[in-house]
C-alpha cells in the first residue's frame, strides 16, 4: 500500500491526493512518497468511543511532513492517522509504519471482502 502526498504543477500538496488540487483546480498529476519520512506531531486525541472493530482507547495523531525538497512543492504536508502508543505529544517526532489491519474486519456491518484493511500508523521515533 502507498502512503503518497500528491503535488500540482504548482507546487501544492496533498493528502489524500485529489483529482484535481484544491488551491488552484490543476490536475495532480505527481506523487511523493510520506512511507520513508519522518514527521512531526502537531496535535493529537485519545478516541474512548470507537467504531466497531478499532481499539479502544485509540489515539490519534495529525502530523506534518517536511516535503519542501521534493518537486518544487509546499512546505509540508499534513496526514491524520492513528498512533502505535498511547504516549505521543505535540511536537514528537514519528514515522509511518505499516500494518495488515487497522481495524478487526470481522466487526464492522460491510464484508471484509469489500474494503482494505490496511494502512500506516505513526510510531514515535524517541
Amino acid at each position: 500500500m502507498s502512503f503518497d502526498a500528491h503535488v500540482c504543477p504548482n507546487g501544492h500538496a496533498t493528502y489524500p491526493g485529489h483529482a484535481l488540487c484544491p488551491e488552484c483546480g490543476e490536475p495532480q498529476d505527481e506523487t511523493v512518497d510520506l512511507s520513508d519520512r519522518e514527521a512531526e506531531v502537531v496535535t493529537w486525541t485519545h478516541s474512548t468511543k470507537t467504531p466497531p472493530g478499532v481499539r479502544e482507547p485509540n489515539t490519534l495523531a495529525i502530523v506534518e511532513f517536511d516535503v519542501s525538497d521534493d518537486v518544487d512543492a509546499d512546505d509540508v504536508v499534513r496526514a491524520i492517522g492513528q498512533v502505535t502508543t498511547d504516549e505521543v505529544e505535540t511536537g514528537d517526532t514519528v514515522e509511518p509504519v505499516y500494518v495488515e489491519e487497522l481495524r478487526d474486519p470481522e466487526a464492522g456491518i460491510k464484508e471484509p471482502e469489500s474494503q482494505e484493511w490496511d494502512g500506516y500508523r505513526f510510531e514515535p521515533t524517541q
